[in-house]
């Protein structure tokens, strides 16, 4: 019996390999009345010693069929293999230097078209081979500091993507791209934002919706974007880059501090917050209009100060009806030494849970309130149940997101001090425009499904 056959195991692989069947060929899968017909991939750890075939269908989407003794495999047709001769990629040493640090995601993952398989595309030759619109935009320096699911990253791994990035503004890198996965993404230009001080050009954070094996795949209009922002945008933030609509006119640049991720899959999922994107993108034209506030530019002989210790002891809490006290006071007496907790409204959280607030802070452990609502900002002193919260030692949130006001805690902590005062005042302080003063716009969402 085959060991190990195209990444398949024990009776799907004696199958594959009996058939003379290899990824990229053309294959036809019978099962009942059920016909799956599409390109043969190599087997994924996910499908595991499963007896599963992976198919890639026309449509551009991946299927698993399962395969028992009453299934027939008929081959279509072979992969044509064919030996190419790759231009040696010379880069333009009088553009913009830009390092590119890649941590994982779906935004590295190019498809390889003789055979439909995904793999990461993590050299500066596999990265212009694709995208070769970005050979003209930029000096590339490719590096892989992380591969890891971003559900998986933790404060020590924003510590991490903070000091490879202050280290290549100290090597004379004008710009810094970091590809990274959708779903924390908010999370970590947040932490890069408050990690390094005083940023001589921009960190532009980049991901995917939609991988690039699939027709609507954004990940090579997202990267050109995000070089263009890099390479000549004249700030100098922690900030998002990704589609601004669903078609591929224009990309936004938006504050990594107020950010969030508003769609499952749509491919201009991002949206700032009680704030307006800093900028549109038009990668085809290579223009950047500026349509939003700019707080600190772009200053090559800016000095950047690293201070990227994060304290992995806050915790951030929503909120809801019939929440037990224990909760919280697990909470505190476990050790934590911050918590954030999204409340109702303007900042409201029920009343029997405000005792647990105040036992934090006698403890030492500050208490940040923010608002499940995002849109707006809390006022602890319009209703007794906010004005009790400030009585216990609540700190309000203003109109921070609560995963920025999760993250800028943990940085304070971190960084800076436990001290409960100091906390309460450094919390309060504007650092990158997480505290919005004023909201004069409309900043609702752009589109309602």
């Amino acid at each position: 019996m085959a060991d190990t056959y195209l990444g398949y195991k024990g009776r799907i692989a004696e199958l594959l390999k009996n058939l003379g069947l290899d990824v990229g060929d053309r294959i036809r899968i019978v099962r009942g009345d059920r016909v799956f017909e599409g390109v043969l991939m190599p087997r994924e750890k996910l499908y595991g010693d499963r007896p599963i075939i992976v198919v890639k269908l026309d449509n551009g989407y991946n299927v698993g069929v399962r395969i028992d003794d009453s299934t027939r495999i008929e081959t279509i047709s072979r992969k044509t293999r064919r030996e190419t001769l790759k231009p040696k990629i010379v880069q333009r040493k009088d553009l913009p230097h830009v390092a590119f640090l890649s941590t994982g995601g779906t935004i590295v993952s190019k498809v390889d078209y003789e055979t439909g398989a995904v793999k990461p595309a993590l050299t500066v030759e596999e990265l212009l081979e694709w995208v070769p619109e970005i050979r003209d935009i930029a000096y590339i320096d490719a590096k892989v500091i992380l591969n890891v699911f971003s559900e998986d990253l933790t404060p020590s791994d924003w510590a991490l993507m903070a000091e490879k990035a202050y280290h290549e503004f100290k090597e004379g890198k004008e710009g810094v791209v970091i590809a990274h996965g959708t779903d924390t993404m908010g999370y970590t230009a947040a932490a890069l934002a408050f990690a390094i001080r005083r940023k001589p050009g921009p960190i532009v954070f980049v991901g995917a919706q939609r991988s690039s094996d699939r027709p609507s795949t954004d990940s090579a209009f997202n990267l050109k974007s995000a070089f263009l922002v890099a390479a000549r945008a004249d700030f100098a933030e922690s900030v998002v880059v990704m589609h601004g609509e669903t078609g591929d006119t224009y990309a936004l640049v938006h504050r990594g501090v107020k950010v969030r991720k508003m769609h499952t899959s749509r491919r201009d999922a991002f949206q700032s917050i009680n704030d307006l994107p800093i900028a549109k993108v038009y990668p085809d034209e290579k223009k950047i209009e500026i349509i939003g506030r700019v707080l600190h530019r772009r200053n090559k002989d800016e000095e950047p100060v690293l201070m990227n210790k994060f304290d992995d002891r806050v915790a951030l809490v929503k909120f809801y009806p019939g929440m037990h006290a224990d909760i919280l006071e697990h909470i505190v007496d476990d050790g934590y030494h911050g918590i954030v907790i999204e409340g109702t409204g303007l900042g409201h959280i029920a009343n029997r849970l405000i005792p647990i607030v105040k036992k934090a802070h006698k403890e030492g452990i500050p208490v940040v309130i923010t608002s499940q609502c995002l849109f707006g900002r809390i006022d602890l002193y319009v209703y007794s149940t906010g004005r009790r919260l400030i009585e216990a030692g609540a700190i309000p949130g203003s109109d921070m997101l609560p995963e920025t006001a999760y993250v800028k805690l943990s940085w304070i902590l971190g960084s800076h001090t436990d001290d409960l005062d100091k906390v309460r005042e450094l919390m309060l302080t504007d650092f990158e425009g997480e505290i919005n003063p004023r909201l004069t716009v409309n900043l609702y969402p752009r589109w309602v499904i």
